[in-house]
């Protein structure tokens, strides 16, 4: 099985270490193309407004100044020489992919782009910090992820999964043996704003802000990918890009299909 990793933390991301020992289990015929600096919440940007300059480290491995979307799809039609890989794996990202994190992720992107691609692709991530009434372990961050990934990943691909799904797979921070379950799960929204922006002041005066999250549980309902996590267990949700609302869809057709509205 040839299998292409990528990442949206960058080439030199201790993530990306932990998902190539991940591969390494499961094949020696491991190709990575990462990007060159940090790309979190890149979603599926493409750059369209300046080349992209690509490094090659070694013989299967490589890295590129553009987002996880460019290096999936530059390793698949440029970098790899006509080789095509049977399984694309994005991560391990540093935090956890849920809820409506996952349209901007650029850990889940570089999956979609190989899914775009025609090839299986499953994106992982590793919670990075403590749930409230959970002892948070004192192994290594990617512990679950490594002790896991291997059995997960040939689990999920001798199952299967139609063309147009990847899997986003979310490992809890937790010891190893309180680890007991997986769960497939379905993304939801968090009912709470974790979301923040926190103004600072420059050496000129100037203001400038930082983005970033605030740890606050939500209360998601039974069977979500939230939930799951929070519950200490892996999560497993089949995303698709499919953005259509079908029950909005067959409503509004009831009321504005036939001649367009006038003045």
């Amino acid at each position: 099985m040839r299998i292409l990793l990528t990442n949206d933390d960058g080439i030199h991301a201790e993530g990306l270490e932990a998902l190539e020992r991940i591969a390494r289990v499961l094949s020696d015929d491991i190709w990575v193309c990462a990007p060159e600096y940090e790309q979190s919440g890149a979603s599926r940007s493409l750059t369209l407004d300046e080349p992209i300059r690509v490094r090659q480290m070694s013989d299967r491995r490589f890295s590129t100044t553009g987002t996880p979307t460019d290096c999936v799809m530059m390793a698949v039609t440029e970098l790899m020489g006509g080789l095509r890989p049977d399984l694309v794996l994005s991560g391990v990202n540093r935090g956890a992919n849920l809820a409506e994190d996952v349209t901007m992720s650029g850990t889940v992107a570089g999956a979609i782009e190989g899914m775009a691609l025609g090839i299986p692709s499953i994106a992982l991530s590793q919670m990075s910090w403590p749930i409230s009434g959970q002892e948070m372990s004192t192994a290594p961050l990617y512990t679950p992820a490594e002790h896991f990934g291997p059995g997960l990943v040939r689990r999920l691909v001798a199952i299967g999964w139609p063309k147009d799904v990847v899997m986003n797979v979310n490992f809890p921070s937790r010891a190893i043996e309180a680890i007991t379950e997986v769960e497939v799960t379905r993304q939801t929204f968090r009912d709470v704003q974790v979301r923040r922006a926190e103004k600072r002041t420059d050496t000129r005066g100037n203001a400038y802000y930082w983005m970033g999250y605030r740890p606050e549980k939500s209360r998601p309902a039974p069977g979500t990918d939230l939930a799951a996590i929070y519950d200490g267990k892996i999560s497993v949700t089949p995303l698709h890009i499919d953005l259509t609302h079908l029950a909005t869809v067959n409503t509004m057709r009831a009321v504005l299909g036939g001649a367009p509205p006038r003045g």
